[in-house]
């Protein structure tokens, strides 16, 4: 699908010193979503990105209306060439003070069963445009001292998680990435956090095929929490944020523990995680 960049109110868009301005990629639901939204109320203008420009219009209405913020519309499938070179080439004008890399998805099942095309997509969004998007950030911050980028990442991250092989491998990735970038640019006065949530009630699970009754209800976190918590990490400097006491426990014990007791018990979790409506 041809992508194109749409900006609404772009030339009004304040970058002075009152209010600071902020690209939240997947900004059409979810922690996305939540981000432009407590983004927007605690003083920043917001770039939001995402496929859907009604769903941003609508958003970027709101935020407007209930926040009095700027808000930039940028309509990108960030799993094509088109769509990440779109926002490259908005990150490259050099005034966005935070990059929020959230876009992503995740697959379960069988890999050998599941189409490769989708799974090739799923690693092109989750590494590769974050990635991309990174290198178009970081040059100008660095050159000002001053910026940060936030990485959405996930507990799946620091281990291996048969029946979502390539969700959990991409989500390694970001997560050795930044922590690599943060001891890079750190010297340059630019923060890079690595936000690792576990499960929160989004529409991520559905499009995963996952049954949110096979995760204990007490591993949510709500959308507020989970950007709170990395608001607040990249605020204090921290590489790393995962919100909430029994997702960090679970974390610790999955670096701790053996890896063959690791993705035994993980893969023991996921076979039978799928989705009731799909089942």
């Amino acid at each position: 699908m041809a992508t194109t960049a749409y900006l609404t109110d772009a030339a009004s868009i304040s970058t002075g010193a009152t209010r600071r301005l902020a690209l939240v990629t997947g900004a059409s639901s979810g922690i996305g979503r939540g981000f432009a939204e407590q983004l927007a109320r605690t003083g920043y203008d917001v770039v939001v990105v995402a496929r859907r420009r009604d769903v941003l219009d609508t958003l970027a209405s709101d935020l407007q209306s209930a926040h009095g913020a700027q808000v930039e519309v940028l309509e990108a499938d960030l799993a094509t060439d088109a769509g990440v070179t779109a926002v490259e080439e908005r990150l490259a004008r050099g005034d966005i003070d935070l990059l929020i890399n959230n876009a992503g998805f995740g697959t379960r099942g069988e890999f050998a069963e599941l189409p490769v095309a989708r799974e090739l997509q799923e690693i092109d969004l989750n590494v590769r445009a974050l990635v991309r998007l990174c290198h178009a950030a970081l040059p100008s911050m660095c050159a000002r001292s001053a910026g940060g980028i936030i990485n959405v990442a996930s507990t799946g991250g620091f281990q291996p998680v048969p029946f979502m092989a390539t969700y959990a491998a991409t989500k390694a990735f970001v997560l050795h990435f930044s922590e690599a970038l943060h001891e890079e640019v750190a010297p340059h006065g630019v923060t890079i956090t690595c936000l690792c949530p576990g499960p929160v009630k989004t529409a991520f699970q559905e499009t995963a095929g996952i049954d949110r009754s096979a995760m204990p209800s007490i591993a949510y976190v709500s959308v507020e929490g989970v950007v709170s918590a990395a608001l607040a990490a990249l605020q204090r400097g921290r590489a790393i944020a995962i919100p909430g006491a029994l997702n960090r426990a679970t974390a610790q014990g999955a670096m701790l523990m053996p890896r063959v007791v690791t993705r035994k018990i993980a893969g023991s979790m996921f076979r039978h995680a799928g989705s009731k409506r799909r089942g």
